[in-house]
């Protein structure tokens, strides 16, 4: 993996981000993991649930359930109907059966329980202020669905107080709704009568105002549908109608006389006229007088008396049939002045006869509006007194609406603690708690753990790991990777020797620092065994103590520490060649701290530490040096900023991401180059191979060359010096 650089030598997110890198996604192999890094708080956490759970069970006091069973109906089906107070519907039972189970609860009805049974005197009751409160939590109202049946159930430590709780409140319950009941029908019994009273009164006072009023108006037909003047009405204007028709009938007779006469034809051959039997008896003559002067003609002349005499016959009738004309005409007009002054006489009665009808609209109105108010008040008048009849028989009605169907009694077997119940919930919650706390711990522990750590949070390549060294003596752990050429261990260092060589500039790292952020991570373990690999691939390498306060070299490989880079640094030895030492790994020269300077920063410091890496660079293939923890003084910063490459070396799960991250900087911010992190002292076949399953496998397979019988490498001589004090598993 290639990390680019600035020019200041600053990995790219590190320098003015606090924040912590956002880190791959995890999955559930993870959480398993974090588990098992945990086990034994998750197992101490739910031994410690389970236990306070045994604990619970044991002294928890022993709660008894007495149940009783009760019937509500609704009230429609008690003996009287009382109408609005009846239950119509099914959403009305459904209300009035949920109002049933809330008075089951109700302050005043449990006060009277509380009375009843002495419970102020109860040691369950006692401690609470609000008893009437704490009983009402120990009461459980369970319907039944799909009836009208309902369980009322009492929780108490005693068996027998607990049916005897359940069975006080369903009686009292019992008498408390027959008693609100009774008290109902008194209320609106005595509401209703008032009522009666009062109505009684309107009622004879509207049926007095009925008839004063009636004969007040003198009408006798108000109360019917139509009245007698309707009646005369109608058949004065059907008269008027007929003597209208009559009239414009005679008037158009006379009118057409008129025109007749003005047209100057004869009066008697107007046809009203021509039709009169006198005026035809009257033509009829005429005619035969003429036709007997005809006659007379024939035989005589005008001067003859039987013809003068014919002739005056026939002007006598001719006057006579126009004075009958003229009778007839005046029939004629006096029938006309008869009919329409009959009209007049019949428009009048009418005229009359509409007044005296609105006269007695007007009444009918009045009298309509005071008859609805005295039967409208009748009408209620008798309603009430209907209700007030059933209200009489519904006091005397004691049939109650409710009943007891089962009465509680006292339960065999307590129901709480529920034993199963409350074992599976500390089983559950003991797994909850555990889990949740072993989660919590690694969510606060951001120490260095993985690969991913260091590449996500320290923006470095990964160089490898190295598993816990069990060795008996220092020696051997400094050269496991000589003594143990075939074990697992030297494979971790030839993977990180092979990690630091095969990068981008590996030509380039002959001088070759470790360091690490704290002391006692292992760095001079893993600096020792590194150059032993690098040795055994035939180079010629160089490995130098730079530790000049704790120095652990020449013990780890039983030199001699008299001369060596104090003494090279001080101008006590002159070349390396006096202070370099060779040991019984091949290729491998070991450079001591030699004795503890007093200044050994200015010694780093000096001009001679450049003419050292230097003349070493020249003489050894590889150099590796093993310089002091960053946090700790200054001088890795002096070595590493003269050397190739650095490889710093965390110690697993001891080393928080934070202070590497600080240490890391200061060696970036020296312009330091950073080869890679080594994660050290990982315990593979114990504590720590969860995380590492791949390595674990590993290992096992290394382990047949111990089984084989593959004899280690003769042991390094151990120097006489002083045991040096303990360092960490590397």
């Amino acid at each position: 993996m290639d990390y680019d650089y600035d020019r200041t030598g600053t990995m790219p997110g590190m320098a003015g981000e606090t924040e912590e890198a956002t880190g791959p996604k995890l999955n559930l192999r993870h959480y398993w993991y974090v588990l098992l890094e945990h086990r034994w708080l998750v197992i101490i956490t739910f031994v410690v649930v389970l236990a306070l759970t045994g604990v619970y069970l044991y002294a928890a006091p022993k709660i008894y359930r007495a149940t009783t069973r009760l019937q509500i109906d609704p009230e429609a089906e008690s003996a009287v109907n009382l109408g609005g107070l009846s239950v119509q519907n099914l959403q009305a039972q459904q209300e009035y059966l949920q109002t049933q189970y809330r008075n089951l609860l109700s302050r005043s009805l449990l006060n009277v329980v509380i009375r009843k049974e002495r419970l102020t005197e109860d040691p369950r009751y006692q401690k609470h202020v609000d008893i009437a409160k704490a009983l009402a939590e120990d009461i459980t109202v369970s319907p039944i669905r799909m009836t009208r049946l309902v369980d009322v159930s009492v929780e108490h430590t005693s068996q027998t107080k607990a049916a005897a709780i359940a069975n006080t409140l369903a009686t009292e319950f019992i008498e408390w709704m027959a008693g609100q009941r009774q008290e109902r029908t008194s209320r609106m019994l005595f509401f209703l009568r008032n009522q009666a009273s009062g109505l009684e009164g309107e009622v004879s006072q509207a049926e007095s105002d009925l008839h004063n009023y009636r004969m007040r108006t003198k009408f006798v037909s108000l109360e019917k549908g139509d009245s007698i003047i309707a009646e005369a009405l109608s058949q004065a204007q059907s008269r008027y109608v007929e003597a209208k028709a009559r009239a414009q009938i005679a008037q158009t007779m006379v009118d057409e006389l008129d025109n007749h006469i003005k047209e100057q034809k004869p009066l008697e051959s107007f046809p009203p006229i021509a039709n009169d039997s006198q005026v035809r008896t009257l033509q009829a003559q005429l005619a035969t007088y003429e036709n007997e002067l005809a006659g007379l003609l024939q035989r005589y002349k005008d001067k003859h008396p039987s013809v003068i005499q014919a002739r005056a016959r026939i002007a006598d009738t001719r006057q006579a049939i126009a004075n009958a004309a003229g009778k007839v005409a005046d029939v004629i007009r006096t029938t006309a002045r008869v009919e329409k002054a009959n009209e007049l006489a019949h428009a009048a009665a009418v005229a009359d006869f509409e007044n005296r009808q609105m006269e007695w609209n007007r009444a009918k109105m009045e009298y309509d509006i005071l008859a609805r108010k005295a039967e409208t008040k009748k009408a209620l008048y008798n309603a009430i007194l209907v209700k007030l009849s059933e209200m009489d028989i519904a006091q005397r009605d004691r049939i109650n609406n409710i009943r007891q169907v089962d009465p509680a009694v006292p339960p065999a077997f307590y129901v709480k603690p529920n034993i199963p119940l409350t074992l599976a919930a500390g089983v559950l919650g003991g797994l909850a708690v555990a889990l949740g706390l072993a989660l919590f711990v690694n969510y606060l522990d951001d120490s260095i753990k993985s690969q991913d750590d260091v590449e996500t949070y320290l923006r470095l390549p990964f160089l490898g790991y190295v598993p816990n060294i069990k060795a008996n003596s220092l020696a051997e752990r400094y050269q496991t990777a000589h003594l143990h050429a075939q074990s697992s261990t030297a494979e971790n260092f030839r993977t990180i020797r092979a990690a630091i060589t095969l990068g981008s500039r590996a030509e380039r790292y002959r001088l070759l620092a470790l360091t690490s952020s704290m002391p006692s991570e292992g760095k001079s373990t893993v600096a020792a065994n590194l150059a032993i690999v690098i040795a055994q691939t035939g180079m010629r390498t160089l490995l130098v103590d730079a530790d000049l306060r704790r120095p652990t070299v020449q013990r780890g490989f039983g030199v001699s520490g008299n001369a060596g880079l104090a003494a090279y640094l001080s101008g006590t030895a002159a070349t390396i060649e006096e202070v370099a030492q060779r040991t019984e790994v091949p290729n491998l020269d070991v450079v001591c701290s030699s004795n503890t300077p007093a200044q050994p920063s200015e010694l780093l410091s000096s001009r001679r530490l450049t003419e050292f890496l230097q003349e070493a660079g020249r003489l050894y293939d590889r150099v590796v040096i093993d310089c002091p923890p960053v946090s700790a003084v200054s001088d890795p910063l002096i070595i590493a900023a003269q050397v190739d490459g650095v490889v710093m070396v965390t110690k697993f799960n001891k080393v928080r991401r934070e202070m590497a991250r600080k240490s890391i900087q200061r060696l970036l911010d020296a312009g330091v180059h950073l080869c890679g992190v080594v994660i050290n002292d990982i315990d593979f076949e114990g504590r720590d191979a969860y995380y590492y399953s791949y390595y674990y496998y590993q290992n096992r397979y290394f382990k047949g060359y111990y089984q084989a019988g593959a004899k280690p490498a003769a042991r390094p001589r151990e120097q006489t010096a002083p045991e040096p004090e303990p360092l960490a598993r590397a």
